[in-house]
């Protein structure tokens, strides 16, 4: 079982590549599952598909459990799911809702600006994640794709899990606690109700989704493929998305180059000049293409031609994918555990060293925060919390390096808190 998702900023042939990968696996006997995050719902097109209607018509799980998308198949092997934000209300969030609601109806708040505050922020998202679990977890596919949205918005759904876990870690404990000793003189003393026990079940029952999908997301079933164009500005942004996915433990293992153009001066025979708006660009993708393989050195790098038509429907995007892979050996490879490099702890002379791969950035470019049990790591815009182990807790940060794509803080520990001998 592999789970394969495909980014890169928005225009750059993402879902094309997704789908044709899909395409590819699923007439090599693999038994393929793609599907998309991205609001923008292109898998569709780009399959000749229907997703929205064509077999994918929402159904009941049970008489009173949500609406769940029906993946729609697209040719023997393969099948296509497209997941939107109506898919994202089900019945354990619209408790937690009503619960919001009484609230802040509690508190004075008008019925409309309360269903404005409550709406659920990034459920799209959210439910594009838990889907990709449930279907990870029937055991129906060898292989699933996702078609995920432009870079930034790839983050933030990939950031998700551990950020949300994180803050219902110092929710809950409180709120059981709550619940099972101070109702109902507390709501009296504070002045709200307190949310019933069925609203506090669910939101444990999401902490440990998110945190089983946390797993699945930076284990070594799943990986990252960057989609990019050999532009400056391209490359520039799929750079430090490799940099922000490694921070957030997630594994890339393959770039994939779109629409590289024919050689123009192959395609003169008869001695006649070749066309100097094809050269130009020919010289412009020849050093972005120098540039991609120095920066991403080390991961494969695929170089896709940019093909005389668009790629249409499952016959021309197998043509497409072809054209990626002319020998077929990329499919043999597509159900290969990745080899998975995260957070890693190692006993030191004088304590311990935690190592986190951070490709293509120096020290200046890292900053680090230790708060209490936690260690903040940002790069750029991008923040990743970490709960460090019972053993780094009782230990001082003593200094920290960026060598060979690859942060490491030395914890030495603290004689007051853990004296020698």
């Amino acid at each position: 079982m592999r789970v394969i998702l495909f980014t890169g900023k928005g225009g750059v042939g993402k879902t094309t590549t997704a789908a044709a990968t899909a395409v590819r696996a699923a007439r090599a006997g693999i038994k393929t599952l793609v599907m998309s995050t991205d609001a923008a719902h292109s898998l569709g097109d780009a399959l000749d598909v229907d997703l929205a209607h064509h077999g994918g018509t929402l159904t009941e799980s049970s008489g009173t459990g949500p609406h769940r998308p029906v993946p729609v198949e697209v040719e023997p092997g393969l099948s296509a799911l497209q997941i939107s934000a109506q898919h994202a209300a089900d019945g354990g969030w619209r408790r937690v809702h009503d619960y919001l609601m009484s609230v802040l109806a509690t508190l004075g708040i008008e019925a409309v600006v309360a269903e404005e505050l409550t709406s659920l922020p990034g459920a799209e998202e959210v439910a594009a994640l838990l889907e990709l679990r449930t279907q990870v977890e029937s055991g129906a596919w060898d292989l699933v794709v996702v078609d995920c949205a432009p870079t930034a918005e790839t983050l933030r759904l990939l950031a998700l899990p551990e950020a949300l876990a994180w803050h219902l870690d110092r929710l809950l404990p409180g709120q059981r606690g709550l619940i099972r000793s101070l109702r109902p003189a507390a709501a009296a003393a504070v002045g709200v109700p307190l949310p019933d026990p069925e609203v506090v079940e669910v939101v444990t029952g999401w902490h440990r989704h998110l945190r089983e999908l946390q797993r699945l997301l930076t284990s070594d079933l799943t990986s990252v493929r960057l989609v990019l164009t050999p532009e400056r500005v391209v490359i520039a942004e799929s750079r430090r998305t490799w940099t922000s996915l490694s921070l957030y433990g997630f594994v890339v293992d393959a770039v994939v180059v779109n629409r590289v153009f024919p050689d123009a001066a192959a395609d003169t025979g008869d001695g006649t000049p070749p066309d100097p708006w094809r050269s130009a660009w020919n010289e412009a993708q020849q050093s972005g293409l120098v540039e991609v393989r120095e920066s991403f050195a080390g991961l494969p790098v695929v170089v896709s031609p940019y093909l005389a038509r668009e790629p249409i429907g499952p016959d021309a995007l197998d043509e497409l994918a072809a054209a990626q892979d002319p020998d077929g050996s990329g499919v043999s490879t597509l159900l290969e555990p990745v080899a998975h490099r995260g957070l890693t702890v190692t006993r030191a002379p004088d304590g311990f060293t935690l190592s986190l791969p951070l490709p293509l950035v120096t020290a200046s470019d890292v900053a680090l925060q230790r708060r209490d049990q936690e260690l903040l790591v940002a790069v750029g815009d991008h923040r990743r919390v970490l709960t460090l182990p019972a053993a780094l807790q009782r230990c001082d940060v003593r200094s920290a390096s960026v060598r060979e794509g690859m942060l490491r803080v030395r914890f030495v520990p603290n004689e007051e808190v853990w004296p020698r001998g």
